[in-house]
């Protein structure tokens, strides 16, 4: 079956709500779904995505979908991670030593933004560092 087959209510779902610079495409048996949207429908998405392949177990779909319009410091940030913790690392870099973890669906406050892929966060527990906005999404 198509990839693009296999997720097509997950695409439909993008097109419908109106997900900005909506990009589908297939490359080295990976589909890739990327674009903007407000950080509601970006929840229905993983929801759906979820759905259609539990625990994200066939690594076949990369969703990159960014809600960065509106979210200011201190706007709380729900961690949308598959199943596995955030890291929370040392500065905006996949290098930077992690420095804590946030857990899937826990709440963090947004300190700053240092560009449109990484943001300093903050936990309830008080870890500060950096994540990768892939899996942060505003609350509201």
């Amino acid at each position: 079956m198509a990839l693009q087959d296999k997720y097509k209510e997950l695409i439909d779902t993008a097109t419908t709500a109106g997900v900005s610079n909506l990009n589908v495409r297939e490359q080295d048996g990976v589909l890739y779904i990327d674009g903007a949207t407000s950080g509601t429908v970006k929840q229905q998405l993983w929801d759906t995505y979820e759905r259609l392949d539990p625990n994200y177990a066939s690594g076949d779909l990369v969703m990159n979908i960014n809600s960065v319009a509106g979210v200011t410091e201190g706007s709380k940030l729900k961690v949308t991670t598959n199943s596995s913790n955030l890291n929370i690392r040392k500065g905006p870099s996949t290098n930077d030593d992690i420095v804590g973890k946030a857990a899937r669906n826990e709440v963090v406050t947004l300190v700053s933004k240092a560009n449109d892929q990484w943001w300093q966060i903050k936990t309830d527990q008080g870890e500060e560092g950096y994540s990768y906005t892939q899996y942060l999404t505003p609350l509201g």
